[in-house]
C-alpha cells in the first residue's frame, strides 16, 4: 500500500511495448541506457518499478502508479523520452529509425491485484442486508 497526501492506493500494472518492426536493438549499452532512462522517468513521476525486463525487442514493466497519473500518460512519457534520447545518442539507431519513431505503436497493459472482482462484490454485498439492485444504501 502506498500513500500520498490524501489517498492510499495499490495500483499495479503490467505494461509491455515493442520496438518498431520488432528490430532486436535492445542489447548491451542501448539496453542499459533504456533501463536508466525508464528509472529516471519513473522516479520523476512518483511511479515505482516493482519488476522490469528488457528483451532484445521489447520492454516489460510491473509498475505501481499513483491514481493521479493515467497509464497512457506513463507509457507516453516512457516511450517518448527513451525514443528521443536513444535516437539522439546512437547514430546507428538514427539510420535504422528515421522519423523519430523507435517504438511500435501501442502497448499492452493489464492491471494486477491480489483482490479479485468476486471478493470485492462479496464484500460490498455483505455490508448490510438492505440493497436495491446492485447499489446499496447503508445507514
Amino acid at each position: 500500500m502506498r500513500k500520498s497526501s490524501h489517498v492510499q492506493y495499490n495500483l499495479e500494472y503490467h505494461i509491455v511495448w515493442t520496438t518498431k518492426y520488432r528490430y532486436r536493438i535492445l542489447q548491451g549499452k542501448v539496453a542499459e541506457r533504456v533501463r536508466e532512462i525508464i528509472r529516471q522517468n519513473c522516479n520523476s513521476m512518483n511511479v515505482t518499478i516493482i519488476k522490469g525486463s528488457i528483451g532484445k525487442e521489447h520492454v516489460h514493466l510491473l509498475l505501481s502508479c499513483p491514481p493521479s497519473i493515467s497509464v497512457s500518460k506513463i507509457v507516453q512519457q516512457l516511450k517518448g523520452k527513451t525514443s528521443r534520447v536513444l535516437l539522439s545518442e546512437y547514430k546507428e539507431l538514427r539510420k535504422r529509425y528515421y522519423g523519430q519513431h523507435l517504438w511500435g505503436t501501442g502497448y499492452f497493459c493489464r492491471s494486477v491485484g491480489t483482490v479479485t472482482r468476486d471478493i470485492i462484490e462479496e464484500y460490498i454485498q455483505n455490508q448490510d442486508d438492505e440493497y436495491e439492485e446492485n447499489f446499496k444504501i447503508i445507514g
